[in-house]
């Protein structure tokens, strides 16, 4: 059977709930069952996130797939690459660090992501392939998974999705922001999960 690391983050900054965190918890009312998935929920923190990745990779999965929200997409971000660079929202681009400095540039998902996006689209669910998952903490998860597996020799595949922010998040705000159902959301991701089996 193969074996799914399922992750998402809790809130930060502003944020009362996490999109992610959310979609999961849409999920879980309908786990696909041909998979043995183990979910975790990690904190908006380098430091912690770093350690629980860690711990978790040990148990080497076929995939771990990571959940994050992105204010600024409409669709389901497919993000392929992690780069070795650390920075937060309002931190000069000269005062950013590396994640690992003796890993590599950057690391790219073996994952068939631009296929998964199209079959996403076809499902009625807005999806794109993305190249840019930032350099906070989604790319961080990203670039970690991979550097992990390169380390310890672990046959995990890894991939990274940014998820819109849900309905319920945007309510009592001024700003426009696009949204995306947690039920949608979740549909999505029931669809990986499917392409994850097959794969």
């Amino acid at each position: 059977m193969t074996s799914v690391l399922l992750t998402a983050f809790k809130p930060y900054g502003p944020w009362s709930s996490n999109s992610s965190w959310l979609a999961m918890v849409e999920l879980t009312k309908l786990i696909p069952e041909d998979l043995e998935i183990t979910t975790r929920l990690y904190s908006v923190d380098f430091k912690s996130l770093r350690k629980q990745l860690e711990l978790d990779l040990e148990q080497n999965f076929d995939v771990s797939l990571h959940l994050g929200q992105s204010p600024a997409v409409s669709s389901l971000q497919l993000e392929s690459i992690g780069l070795n660079v650390a920075g937060e929202s309002g931190q000069l681009s000269e005062n950013f660090t590396l994640l690992d400095a003796d890993g590599p540039v950057a690391y790219r998902s073996s994952l068939p992501l631009d296929q998964w996006a199209i079959k996403l689209r076809q499902a009625g669910i807005p999806a794109h392939l993305s190249y840019y998952a930032g350099t906070y903490l989604c790319n961080a998860t990203l670039y970690w998974s991979q550097r992990i597996g390169e380390i310890r020799r672990l046959d995990t595949q890894s991939a990274f999705v940014h998820l819109p922010l849900a309905p319920s998040q945007v309510l009592s705000l001024d700003k426009d922001y696009a949204t995306m159902s947690s039920e949608v959301a979740a549909q999505g991701i029931r669809l990986l999960l499917k392409e994850i089996e097959d794969h």
